[in-house]
């Protein structure tokens, strides 16, 4: 059964997602991937106030391709989350609390995931028109010169994710990987 969660994302919220279970999320997003994660780091490195407010925030790593006439948005598949990981830490420690993408993070990420009550969501690789689906309005917020890589706020209706670093740092490649090593003895 899937869970269902609108934005923003509280701890209150974060604190029942455990990492396995298929969530819908509604409610507003943004968009970043790494470009855009450079310049926010760098902005905070100037003290500098950031396009959005990081607070209780998801950021899905996607790079949406231009949408066809009468559509909001084109195929908006998850890009492979390692390349935010240098970043990452920093938007943790100021408040963001969900990130969307695809594979695995590095043990600094989970550890700033823990510290921080946030967690990381898988979203369907492969199926980037069906994730654009669930997104009902795209505005530009930031980098427009990035292009496809452009922070966007998104309005999204039951986008299909599934939780895969819960905020106690379970992790479902892990586990998935250990229950299968398991079926084999």
């Amino acid at each position: 059964m899937d869970k269902k969660i609108t934005t923003p994302l509280t701890e209150e919220k974060i604190k029942d997602l455990k990492a396995g279970d298929s969530v819908l999320i509604s409610g507003t997003i943004y968009t970043a991937r790494d470009a855009a994660h450079k310049r926010l780091v760098e902005l905070l490195d100037k003290e500098e106030a950031l396009p959005i407010d990081m607070k209780d925030t998801i950021i899905y790593y996607v790079g949406p391709s231009p949408a066809k006439p009468g559509q909001v948005i084109g195929s908006a598949g998850p890009t492979t989350s390692y390349r935010m990981d240098s970043y990452a830490p920093r938007l943790l420690d100021i408040g963001l609390k969900g990130m969307i993408g695809k594979g695995i993070r590095s043990e600094e990420v989970v550890n700033s995931m823990k510290k921080n009550k946030a967690v990381y969501f898988a979203a369907i690789g492969g199926a980037a028109a069906l994730m654009g689906k669930s997104i009902k309005k795209a505005d530009l917020v930031a980098y427009e010169d990035l292009g496809s890589e452009a922070i966007r706020k998104l309005e999204v209706e039951d986008l299909p994710v599934v939780v895969v670093i819960d905020s106690e740092g379970n992790n479902l490649y892990e586990q998935g990987q250990m229950n299968y090593l398991q079926s084999l003895k």
